[in-house]
Order: structure tokens, then sequence, then C-alpha cells
């Protein structure tokens, strides 16, 4: 049995609250799960205490069961200390122009150049 621990939504329309949970990773994302292990409400400020409430030990102890933490999971144990912090993933370059693109952008600076000399 493959453990995750990750978020389970709660709260009404409009209004998210997560539940950090220890679940198998074949049950449905708001369907069972083998404990609760914290909370996250995303509608507090980032810099409220309440925001992101973990139960140390027990996240501990499933982690040393196996069980492994979703990307956000990760970030939230990562800043509490309990994990190391994930990387963070790379921002995608922006596409750059094609080759004839490139090529005339030159031309058009060196035409540039010459104009002002």
């Amino acid at each position: 049995m493959s453990l995750k621990i990750r978020l389970a939504r709660a709260g009404a329309k409009k209004r998210p609250y997560y539940h950090i949970v220890v679940a198998d990773s074949r049950s449905p994302r708001d369907g069972r799960f083998i404990e609760k292990v914290g909370a996250y409400n995303p509608m507090l400020p980032s810099d409220h205490a309440e925001r992101v409430r973990l139960t140390e030990e027990r996240i501990k102890h499933w982690l040393s069961e196996g069980a492994q933490p979703t990307d956000r999971v990760a970030r939230f144990l990562g800043n509490a200390g309990l994990a190391p912090k994930p990387a963070y993933r790379e921002q995608p370059k922006k596409s750059a122009p094609k080759k004839k693109a490139q090529a005339r952008a030159a031309e058009a600076a060196k035409a540039a150049e010459a104009a002002a000399a």
C-alpha cells in the first residue's frame, strides 16, 4: 500500500479549507483516509500562524513509515523544518523568436548603429 500525505478539500463553495491527511494513493481526494495530521486554510494571510497547522510527531511517524508528501505538502513540511525543502521548479522560458526573425533583428541593429555613426 503506497501512502501519501496530501490535501483533502473541505469548506464551502468559494471558501476552501484543506485537511492534511495520510491516505492510500488509490483512494479519492476527499474520500477515505488513514489519519488527519494537519490543516491548511488558504483564506488566511500567508504570515498568519493558523494558516498551516501540522501535527509534527505524527508526520514524522508517517514519513518514517514511507509515506510520500505531495508537492504542496512537501513545501509545508520544508517550511516547518520536518523535511528538506523541495527545489522549486524553474519558470519556463518564453519562446524566443525563430532564426530568421533573430537574423532580421541583428541586421536592423547593425543598420541602426551605422545610421548613428
